[in-house]
């Protein structure tokens, strides 16, 4: 004789507890062996599995676990394809997310785990040969670079290039990221003449995707100034400086007025219908990227203008950083950098950004006292 048999309600309720029991067994496995050894980064050690959870293993766990696996109807399979799909693209968001975040803040080891899984993940929802791999590979070419492996940095370069001139389509954008990656590879090689080829790309194709007086130019631009101040070619060095300044500060200025137009578009529907819901969100234009690359470039820019003492241009840079403080909320760097930028632009014989600086300065004070 052989075991029970189960059939009608019997049946569904031990394939439902089989389910069930087989997405704990299978979260347990996941939270407890963390992530596949597959990439050369990989290392069996506690030490380097604890890194893999702080990085990222934390933050995607609950959304590794699959949806379940049986499903009666046609419609429920196409449900659950679409709730794996939905499941994986957030896991790439989250990992690309917590990759970048842990580079800038100069993580590059922590970074790795995240960007590895962003990669993963991402050739699953886009396959292999898409080109929304290559700012992932980008950021794994960088974190090995942070780590010192320029080996394994060359490869991930490589299969960027490679997905890229497989896709006669690929956007000059995405074009343009990966010079920018091949030319800061080659800075850390110490390549400076193939770099400034890379970098001078890397402008063209931003300005033909963005326009000329894209932000989105000026990291080509400064990133070529640095390797011709450290090539002693001053000049040259200085005029770029300059021109990545008028870009951010122009930027900046035009955030900072499409901010002020959001709030007042919102004061004003607030006084005309005091009770009505308001759907407009008063969000500033910028990303987080775009805040940190931001913060990065203009500080940068502080420095060298400090040493050159060059105080129009140096006033320039502080106003901009007096912005970026303010439309970040931080209204008390903001206050006391927008001042610095408003004393250093009354000693100078042309005082045309003393009234520009003067109004920042209105709107910090203003917000500072409705703060309190």
């Amino acid at each position: 004789m052989g075991g029970p048999s189960w059939a009608g309600e019997d049946a569904l309720v031990l394939r439902t507890y089989n389910q069930k029991r087989h997405t704990r067994l299978l979260q347990r496995r996941v939270c407890r062996e963390g992530f596949p050894r597959t990439h050369p980064e990989s290392h069996s050690d506690a030490s380097h599995q604890g890194a893999d959870w702080n990085s990222i293993h934390e933050k995607i766990c609950p959304l590794l676990i699959p949806p379940q696996p049986c499903f009666h109807s046609e419609r429920a399979r196409t449900h659950g394809k679409e709730q794996l799909l939905r499941r994986q693209k957030s896991i790439v968001e989250v990992a690309v997310s917590a990759a970048q975040r842990f580079l800038w803040e100069g993580k590059a080891l922590e970074a790795l785990p995240a960007a590895l899984q962003a990669l993963r993940f991402s050739a699953r929802v886009f396959g292999w040969s898409s080109v929304q791999l290559v700012p992932v590979y980008l950021l794994l070419a960088e974190a090995s670079t942070g780590t010192g492996n320029l080996r394994q940095a060359s490869k991930y370069l490589s299969e960027a290039e490679w997905v890229v001139l497989q896709s006669p389509d690929c956007p000059a954008a995405v074009q343009s990221r990966l010079h920018r990656g091949l030319g800061l590879f080659c800075i850390a090689q110490g390549n400076l003449d193939q770099a400034l080829y890379h970098l001078a790309t890397d402008v063209y194709l931003a300005t033909s995707a963005f326009g000329v007086d894209s932000i989105e130019v000026s990291g080509g631009y400064f990133h070529m100034a640095n390797i011709f101040f450290r090539q002693n070619k001053v000049d040259v060095a200085n005029s770029l400086y300059t021109e990545v300044t008028r870009l951010w500060h122009s930027w900046l200025l035009s955030s900072l007025q499409e901010h002020q137009g959001r709030l007042r578009r919102l004061r004003a529907r607030a006084e005309a219908a005091p009770w009505a819901d308001d759907e407009e969100v008063a969000e500033d234009g910028m990303t987080e990227a775009q805040g940190e690359e931001a913060r990065r470039v203009l500080q940068a820019l502080l420095g060298v203008r400090k040493k050159q003492q060059l105080p129009e241009e140096r006033a320039r840079v502080l106003h901009a950083l007096a912005m970026l403080h303010y439309l970040d909320l931080d209204l008390e760097k903001a206050r006391e950098v927008g001042m610095k930028a408003f004393d250093l632009a009354r000693e100078l014989p042309q005082q045309e950004s003393l009234e520009t600086i003067g109004h920042l300065l209105e709107l910090i004070n203003a917000n500072f006292s409705h703060t309190k």
